[in-house]
């Protein structure tokens, strides 16, 4: 099988001692808070895999299907991509509780924590793998709970053809305002659902544009305050969240995010690699045109680039961006 792939512009340029030394290339677009795109670099017509980027508009579905989370803690995690922390298994195996089930009703695989000190200490005392350490737990534990709550059988809940799953693809095509492109199986095991990145900005956006009230502005609010469930301990989305008041940010893999502030709009890209190294001065450069504030931005515009003990370089927005 093979597919051609967009000649997409350089996003993001690696400077190593005056030299430059790589380049990342994809496609980033800006919506208004109406939805219109109101800047973009590449194709953002052209459909992608958000990933867990998807999460907070899936999140929704859990909500208009009858599930009642019991604290924003608890709808935070099931819309994020926690690191394994001791809190975040806590939260997730407190969802199952609830809803009668335990660990062993998870359907995503086990791994290890990804927070480094957790993971060093699980290591060191010779602790196996657990399904509520990885990342989308919190994610599963959600849907399982939501199948208890709908009437929903738990058993085949990641099959396509599963009510909940039907009610999420439906969801995120009606959020994105487009069909839903493909349907594939995601890391975590549960469907993955293909979007253009203005559909995905669309969704996100309208989560912060919502009613009080509505199943998608409670997603926005608990993630907002409680950003750590959304991610954990210093990682970009969670800083990113306490950093800017009203900010919600959401990255999946593959080198794809979305954010979203109200009255200003969504921004979502994804860089062709599919990397970490890129990410944080596209989403800086893409948020300054929603007019947050370089200064609060400044540790995300153009992170360093050390040689031996000290800085050389930076990895820093290409001018597509930043004209």
């Amino acid at each position: 099988m093979s597919a051609s792939w967009p000649d997409a512009p350089v996003l993001v340029e690696v400077w190593r001692s005056g030299f430059l030394e790589s380049v990342h290339r994809g496609a980033v677009v800006v919506l208004g808070p109406d939805g219109d795109v109101r800047w973009s670099a590449g194709d953002v017509a052209r459909p992608v895999l958000p990933r867990s980027s998807n999460k907070p508009v899936q999140a929704t579905t859990y909500l208009a299907a009858g599930w009642r989370p019991r604290t924003g803690e608890e709808l935070s995690i099931a819309a994020g991509s926690h690191a394994g922390e001791d809190g975040h298994r806590d939260r997730a195996e407190a969802i199952l509780a609830s809803a009668g089930l335990d660990a062993g009703a998870l359907g995503c695989p086990a791994a290890l924590p990804g927070h480094e000190a957790t993971r060093a200490a699980w290591i060191t005392g010779d602790r196996a793998p657990e399904r509520l350490a990885f990342n989308c737990s919190g994610k599963h534990a959600a849907m399982l709970a939501t199948c208890v709550a709908a009437g929903w059988p738990t058993e085949g809940y990641l099959d396509p053809q599963h009510p909940l799953q039907q009610a999420i693809e439906a969801r995120l095509s009606a959020a994105a305002g487009e069909p839903v492109a493909a349907v594939v199986v995601d890391g975590c095991g549960a469907p993955q659902h293909g979007l253009s990145l203005t559909g995905l900005a669309r969704g996100v956006g309208r989560l912060v544009e919502a009613p009080g009230g509505s199943p998608e502005r409670a997603v926005a609010d608990a993630m907002r305050a409680h950003p750590w469930y959304v991610a954990g301990t210093d990682r970009d989305d969670t800083l990113l969240m306490e950093a800017v008041p009203g900010l919600l940010v959401k990255g999946g893999a593959d080198g794809v995010h979305v954010a979203a502030l109200p009255g200003r709009g969504a921004v979502a890209y994804k860089l062709d690699d599919g990397g970490d190294r890129g990410r944080a001065p596209v989403l800086a450069a893409a948020l300054r045109r929603l007019g947050v504030d370089a200064d609060v931005l400044a540790r995300w515009s153009a992170p360093p680039v050390t040689g031996g003990d000290g800085v050389v370089g930076e990895v820093r927005p290409s001018a597509v961006l930043t004209a």
